[in-house]
């Protein structure tokens, strides 16, 4: 296809913007494929090879001529059926470039570019039984990306895969960050490691290359398979394997012929921004599902949670219970006046008494001192939106049972966004959180509550995948060690979460739940607190990506705080993001824009430092105010935590800020255009030292 074209696509009411080479099926589909087939990325620095070495299918990547994975395999063990690793001659290849530009319905970036090539690779077995399997590359400029397809066949109307195969054997023992392997939970410390001591880790899994480049591996569109793990590749010290969660029996997937694995990927940027700004993970998913998307609305929260983790109240009834209508209405109250939309309000139902038991819930029937639609009513005409609950205590069997009941409660009262949560085991005994089992059951729930209109925050989740490019109102995941373990253990280091940003926020949003502001707690916890001062709380606003962003403290601990109108005004959804400066595991510093203003978040380890960034993205011939919050020159996470400097200025496109981090410490900034007024009566930017 030559030339240039814009065609108007229209999902619901969202217009799909696609320009250039569109859908340029390049199809040349041959009868016989040669052994060595490469696919390059649009801009060509990218190479990726399939090849057929005696029989058996394997893939390796480069990147400006550098080896990136070297010649790793592909293929399946099946039960009860040979295996579709080798005996393969050449059936046919297909070809294809896209390239579109569409817009999520809330995210990092209100525009995506979708840009790759496409080879998909035919093979059948030569000899008998004949079956076929294909796979489908496809080479994005930050990236690669791979599936396996078996087809409908003779023989083979349905498969049950013993062991995935696929490879990736690295060219160099690169540094890598992850949590290990755990098919119950991605609630775990990052690691910071040499390849060749990684072991086991659940993914995503972030490397550093001796020459500079920035990888990372997960995977895309899981949406009924297992979970993918990364394993050691025995006999190969810079090898990972693929290690998918099982079944009870051991069978890793079931399913019907024709059968299509996620997505295995691999980011590849020059630095960690680049991964973050990647949009590849979601632009491997489906469109948008939804017809109409207005009824999804990004908000920022409250909730009766912190109390109730710090041990001031109680999620089950009795003289301390957290979920009573009188408390509900005074953090409504609060939260009306301060502009913070929405309330989550957590142990409202019985069966919080019986935690862990089987059937401990139904989900729909209050505690005696909670009246659910007064709540909702009053909150209403306060304009917050109630949060709901449903905690299953891993028992997916009753809440499978009860699920649509307990959504059509909430779509009657009209609350429109509900918290999941599977902690405990999973009732079926044996099935794990990430099994393919559970993922099933984690897609029903989403398309149950889209069927109703309501939002969800999935706690103790698969994780992310990028699912939310189609269904959009999978708003955000925990997924994650957040807040929480700050209350009831040694807590998150301050490394933590300048980590996060690049490890699990690459799969997409989490709920963190940050904004702690009585940092150390001591009356209800003594001996525990955050890690953080206090404005590295307001930076993680900035940092941490969730369309559903929780104002987690108390709301007295918000009284007369000036920092809290930084947590009120800052959005939670975004027209563009850039990462301006990181190490990870040092320091991060992010720039995101909503409309004209933008918002500058910095955070930092144990280590005090000093960062200067310029504001080169502002429009130029321009005047912005500066409004920031910077820790104070006696700032410290453990000996001063409150301390904090305010100030405003006026900024422009040739300034360079200067953030004086403190040990655990952050920085957090608006960046908006100032009115002439301001641009006359504030003095211009000057640097602290």
């Amino acid at each position: 296809m030559s030339g240039s074209r814009v065609i108007r696509r229209m999902f619901g009411s969202r217009v799909i913007m696609l320009s250039g080479v569109l859908l340029a099926v390049l199809a040349h589909a041959s009868d016989a494929a040669p052994s060595g087939e490469t696919l390059s990325s649009p801009d060509g620095r990218i190479r990726l090879v399939f090849s057929l070495d005696e029989g058996a299918p394997g893939y390796s990547v480069s990147r400006d001529g550098r080896e990136v994975i070297r010649p790793s395999r592909l293929g399946y063990r099946l039960r009860g059926a040979p295996p579709l690793e080798g005996g393969f001659a050449p059936a046919g290849t297909s070809r294809r470039s896209f390239d579109e530009v569409w817009r999520p319905v809330w995210g990092k970036a209100s525009e995506a570019r979708n840009h790759y090539n496409e080879l998909e690779v035919r093979l059948r077995e030569s000899g008998p039984p004949g079956r076929e399997l294909s796979i489908v590359f496809r080479a994005f400029d930050d990236g690669v990306a791979f599936r396996y397809r078996v087809p409908r066949q003779t023989g083979l109307p349905a498969v049950e895969i013993a062991d995935e195969l696929t490879e990736f054997r690295f060219a160099g023992d690169h540094t890598t960050w992850s949590i290990r392997a755990d098919y119950e939970s991605y609630e775990h410390l990052y690691r910071e490691m040499p390849l060749s001591e990684l072991g086991a880790a659940n993914t995503p899994v972030t490397m550093l290359t001796d020459d500079g480049l920035f990888l990372s591996v997960h995977e895309a569109a899981l949406t009924d398979y297992a979970g993918m793990t990364l394993a050691w590749l025995e006999g190969d010290p810079l090898g990972l394997r693929c290690e998918l969660v099982p079944w009870p029996d051991g069978v890793k997937v079931r399913g019907e012929t024709p059968l299509v694995s996620p997505w295995r990927t691999i980011q590849i940027g020059e630095s960690p921004g680049d991964l973050v700004e990647s949009f590849l993970i979601l632009n491997l998913n489906e469109p948008c599902a939804l017809e109409e998307t207005s009824w999804i609305r990004p908000m920022k929260y409250m909730g009766i949670w912190w109390s109730l983790h710090i041990g001031k109240e109680t999620w089950h009834e009795g003289p301390d219970h957290g979920a009573t209508t009188e408390n509900a209405e005074r953090y409504i109250d609060f939260a009306s006046d301060h502009g913070i939309p929405g309330l989550l309000i957590e142990g409202w139902n019985t069966g919080w008494d019986k935690w862990g038991a089987s059937e401990a819930y139904d989900y729909v029937t209050p505690y005696p001192d909670f009246d659910l639609e007064e709540v909702v009513g009053y909150a209403a005409e306060k304009g917050v939106s109630i949060i709901g609950h449903h905690e299953t205590g891993g028992d997916v069997v009753t809440y499978e049972r009860k699920l649509e009941e307990a959504l059509d409660l909430y779509a009657r009262v009209g609350v429109p966004a509900v918290k999941t949560g599977y902690a405990g085991g999973i009732y079926p005994r044996g099935q794990h959180h990430h099994g393919q089992w559970m993922v099933r059951h984690y897609r029903r729930v989403v398309e149950e509550a889209a069927r109703r209109r309501i939002m969800l925050d999935v706690h103790e989740p698969i994780k992310p995948t990028g699912v939310s490019r189609t269904y959009p109102n999978m708003m955000t995941r925990e997924g994650v060690r957040g807040m929480e373990y700050n209350a009831w253990s040694e807590g998150n280091p301050p490394e933590h979460t300048t980590i996060l940003p690049f490890t699990r926020m690459l799969a997409g949003p989490l709920d963190y739940t940050p904004g702690i502001f009585d940092l150390t707690f001591d009356e209800y916890k003594p001996g525990n607190r955050v890690h953080t001062t206090l404005v590295k709380q307001l930076a993680l606003y900035v940092v941490l990506e969730s369309p559903l962003q929780m104002a987690a403290d108390l709301p007295e601990n918000y009284k007369g705080q000036p920092p809290f109108g930084f947590i009120a005004k800052v959005p939670v959804t975004w027209d563009e993001t850039r990462v301006l400066d990181a190490a990870i595991g040092d320091y991060a510093v992010f720039a995101r824009r909503a409309g004209e203003a933008w918002y500058l978040g910095a955070v930092t380890d144990e280590g005090a430092r000093v960062i200067r960034t310029p504001l080169a993205f502002l429009d130029s011939g321009r005047s912005y105010v500066l409004s920031y919050y910077a820790d104070g020159a006696d700032a410290d996470w453990e000996k001063r935590p409150l301390s904090f400097e305010a100030g405003r200025a006026i900024v422009d496109q040739g300034t360079w800020l200067t953030l004086p981090l403190a040990a655990g410490g952050g920085y957090a900034a608006e960046i908006a255009p100032a009115t002439e007024e301001e641009a006359a009566s504030l003095p211009a930017y000057a640097p602290p030292f």
